[in-house]
């Protein structure tokens, strides 16, 4: 179906973000897997060419512009090489609008014009061991001592944690008071006290570097509070729906790009003297999977444009969220098996593909949270 979310200047952005994807990141991705890591240098780059900082106001560097479309074509960009290592859209579309709505102008021009540049890289670290999607329950603490906080705690499974400067770390300021005692305090690369783990082994994104962060008796200023003390629970709900449709774009342009090859891919390889799309179970198959990416696409982009006018609700993110995380895992394991034995070698795309998708079902709230949410919505 023929999409008329983006205008002229977006797809001009796409070929300046093509352009430096084929040039920085495409001849040395398959390292990058083998490294478990992007080096710092690829994100600099991205700075330059104004990759980085969507959504920041162009006095701080960034884009000036709030408009999500922008973020959507880094990201099917990305999907669109298998470059799955680059953890630019947590960046963009899930740390910078903390910092951009909620940082005060002193921490603003402290952290967010190396944000722009791609000097300073961020993490948000929300989950523990033992408590997963369970926000409302974390563990670790933050205690108030005169100018200061001292966090004790551990956190895993965080994206970005080995390269990032600035952690936005989850904590419980007030331990009596549920989800109603949790703050957000940034943790600086270099503080007393905050150490990292294992660069964590994956299944897939494997050039993304997942880590574990400890912090012992971490003392930060009170001036690295970000927003208001014990209103941190709120503010993850706020921005919570543009982390999930961010997910859900990814999946949804993963399984479009894996869709597209695999057609191919159907054309050209032959068994029994004819193309394997030409066998009536096959392309009825590619005929079910088109349809639903197509679907999916709609209501992704449909969305994208009601995140824009402020008007995306935590519902409708959560439904776009797990039905697409399900539809590309659905679509990279069928994909796989048109490909036969062939599918299962790394030296096709399809089975980085799969591995890279079965994450996207768990991070950002599980399916099972999300069909959650949608329930409590109907008035159960």
């Amino acid at each position: 179906m023929q999409r008329e979310l983006f205008d002229k200047d977006h797809e001009l952005f796409r070929e300046s973000v093509a352009e430096f994807l084929n040039r920085e990141v495409v001849p040395y991705h398959d390292e990058w897997e083998k490294e478990g890591i992007v080096p710092r240098e690829t994100w600099t780059k991205a700075g330059e060419v104004g990759i980085l900082g969507l959504g920041v106001p162009e006095a701080y560097g960034g884009s000036g512009t709030d408009d999500y479309r922008f973020n959507a074509v880094v990201t099917e960009e990305i999907c669109r090489v298998h470059a799955s290592g680059l953890g630019f859209p947590l960046q963009n579309d899930i740390v910078a609008p903390y910092l951009v709505g909620l940082a005060t102008e002193e921490q603003k021009d402290r952290w967010l014009p190396a944000f722009c540049s791609g000097e300073l890289i961020t993490a948000i670290a929300m989950t523990e061991p033992g408590v997963g999607s369970d926000l409302q329950n974390v563990q670790t603490t933050a205690v108030r001592d005169g100018d200061e906080y001292v966090i004790n705690g551990q956190k895993t499974f965080i994206t970005n944690g080995i390269n990032a400067d600035l952690v936005l770390v989850v904590a419980r300021t007030d331990p009596d008071a549920g989800a109603h005692g949790i703050s957000l305090l940034a943790v600086e690369r270099g503080t007393p006290g905050f150490e990292r783990g294992r660069n964590l082994e994956k299944i897939g994104l494997k050039a993304q570097d997942t880590a574990e962060l400890f912090f012992n008796d971490v003392r930060v200023p009170a001036a690295n509070l970000v927003g208001e003390e014990n209103q941190g629970f709120i503010y993850l709900m706020n921005n919570l729906p543009q982390e999930r449709l961010s997910i859900a774009l990814s999946a949804t342009a993963g399984a479009d790009l894996m869709l597209t090859e695999t057609i191919e891919y159907c054309k050209n390889r032959t068994a029994f003297g004819r193309p394997i799309g030409k066998f009536q179970n096959n392309r009825f198959l590619l005929a079910e999977l088109a349809t639903e990416v197509d679907l999916a696409r709609t209501y992704v982009d449909r969305a994208i444009t009601l995140l824009n006018r402020g008007e995306l609700s935590i519902e409708d993110a959560a439904k776009a969220k797990w039905w697409t995380s399900e539809l590309s895992n659905k679509v990279m394991d069928r994909c796989l098996q048109l490909h036969g034995g062939y599918g299962y070698m790394m030296e096709y795309p399809v089975a980085k593909a799969w591995q890279d998708a079965r994450i996207q079902s768990i991070y950002g709230g599980t399916t099972e949270i999300m069909k959650e949410i949608v329930g409590r919505s109907l008035g159960f």
